[in-house]
């Protein structure tokens, strides 16, 4: 025993330290290899354990470990269930849907565990100016329950209004429950936080911790944008809480969005992923008929919700959109304000073009994100394949986003085209079966490919060497833009 203190007592703080990175390192190591999916990460993480000592190490802690899915994995041991009222609206019995698009069902079905919902009726808001009026007034006639989500809520011309229209609910009797991002809507300091708490409105801030050690990452942010009213009216699309968003007032940074309402039994799932997610934040089970009513038929839109996340629910987005464009037979259209996919949304939109499917693009002229433009003009420039075609919408800002197949599929809803949301966010989506309403999101894709300039291959190979390498550098930052 002394010779072996001896031993220790020689070592250096050099040697420590080597010790120390060797330990870390190998535990890292030993955690990647057991939870990464992507095999490209797990490489990329051991890379940077070993190479980088301690920082490596440290990042990883920061910005590796899902410790998302272990809280969603302690929430359900803790016996938390969705209630039951939520699953009540009845499902479709037999499909009467081209083959394929049929098929797109059938995965959508594997994928998320939701039946289709048959009886709803959906209406298209385009902007802010159309779409805050709608649901101020939607609030304004709850008579029970207000359930409302958003990424970004500011307490600006736009979003006082809000605070106001809740805090005359609440005085009604109205039971309500908001959540905020806590990246979206401030990290550090959030005035709509502030305005609603100040109104006794009940308000959480999704994923905001200050312990480091409990920090699950500020990386990973809820990108729902969700308001259910009395539990049979439903509001969800792109649009967040913001003045930006009313062209009519001029806003310095404006942008252009599209929101939907929804009515009929599918405005349950909707609750279901408001309610998984106040659960996840706050503790509180949301349950009983005020909540969880039985929404009667109202339309001919056959619709699923799609809950996508780094938890439980990663990959389940991604899947369904392979599934579209595997499918895709005559047109498909995409419309995103940033596209970032990774290699197999790449790969599946230049199949799709091989077997001699129309592939739109529609993205912005100037995103919202200099980093992302950057990036994004690198990343296009590794869709080769003739065929498809993209597309620069002119300012303002077009923050649409959209995907429709055949004319009798569409998707609607917050994720973008980008592995931040297939992979980070925690998006919802509704999947819509109906031409008639497909249609009319095409006719919206095709006026807005009416007043855009094409992005060509030229434009892209003719930038000077200086800017592509900016942008190829730039595009290496692609999982976290």
């Amino acid at each position: 025993m002394p010779s072996a203190i001896a031993s220790w007592a020689v070592l250096d703080a050099g040697d420590l330290f080597a010790i120390a990175h060797a330990l870390a390192a190998t535990a890292l190591t030993i955690h990647a290899l057991l939870t990464k999916r992507d095999v490209r990460s797990a490489i990329a993480w051991i890379g940077m354990a070993w190479l980088s000592p301690m920082i490596g190490v440290l990042l990883y802690c920061v910005f590796g470990v899902n410790r998302v899915r272990r809280r969603a994995s302690q929430l359900s041991r803790r016996g938390h269930r969705r209630d039951a009222r939520s699953r009540r609206a009845r499902p479709s019995d037999e499909l009467e849907l081209p083959d394929n698009v049929e098929l797109i069902a059938r995965v959508g079905s594997h994928v998320t565990g939701r039946p289709l919902m048959r009886g709803n009726a959906i209406a298209r808001f385009d902007g802010g100016d159309d779409a805050y009026p709608a649901m101020l007034a939607a609030i304004g006639g709850a008579q029970r329950t207000i359930a409302l989500a958003s990424y970004i809520f500011r307490a600006d011309q736009a979003g006082l209004p809000f605070v106001a229209a809740l805090a005359e609910a609440k005085s009604r009797g109205v039971e309500i429950r908001v959540l905020i991002d806590g990246v979206g809507s401030g990290y550090l300091r959030s005035p709509a936080r502030r305005a609603l708490a100040a109104a006794g409105i009940p308000v959480a801030r999704f994923l905001h911790e200050w312990l480091p050690w409990q920090m699950p990452f500020v990386n990973l942010r809820n990108h729902k944008k969700l308001l259910i009213i009395d539990g049979a009216v439903g509001f969800t699309g792109g649009l967040n809480i913001g003045a930006e968003n009313m062209l009519s007032t001029r806003p310095r940074h404006p942008v252009k969005d599209v929101h939907f309402r929804i009515v009929g039994p599918v405005v349950g799932q909707l609750m279901e992923t408001f309610a998984e997610d106040w659960r996840f934040t706050t503790g509180e089970s949301l349950s009983g008929a005020d909540w969880w009513p039985d929404p009667a038929p109202q339309g001919d839109v056959l619709a699923r919700g799609i809950s996508s996340g780094p938890d439980e629910d990663l990959g389940k987005l991604e899947l369904l959109l392979q599934a579209a464009l595997g499918q895709a037979r005559r047109r498909l259209r995409i419309i995103t304000p940033y596209f970032l996919p990774d290699d197999q949304l790449m790969s599946g939109l230049a199949l799709a073009a091989l077997r001699g499917v129309e592939v739109d693009v529609v993205l912005p002229e100037r995103t919202n994100h200099i980093l992302v433009d950057w990036a994004l003009r690198a990343h296009v420039g590794f869709v080769t394949t003739p065929g498809v075609r993209f597309h620069l919408a002119p300012p303002p800002f077009e923050h649409t986003k959209l995907l429709t197949v055949d004319g009798h599929w569409g998707l609607v809803g917050s994720p973008n085209w980008d592995v931040r949301s297939t992979r980070l966010n925690f998006e919802f989506s509704v999947e819509c079966y109906e031409p008639g309403f497909v249609a009319g999101l095409d006719a919206l894709i095709d006026a807005k490919i009416a007043v855009s300039r094409p992005l060509t291959p030229a434009d892209l190979t003719h930038r000077p060497l200086p800017i592509r390498l900016r942008d190829a550098s730039a595009r290496l930052l692609l999982p976290y833009l």
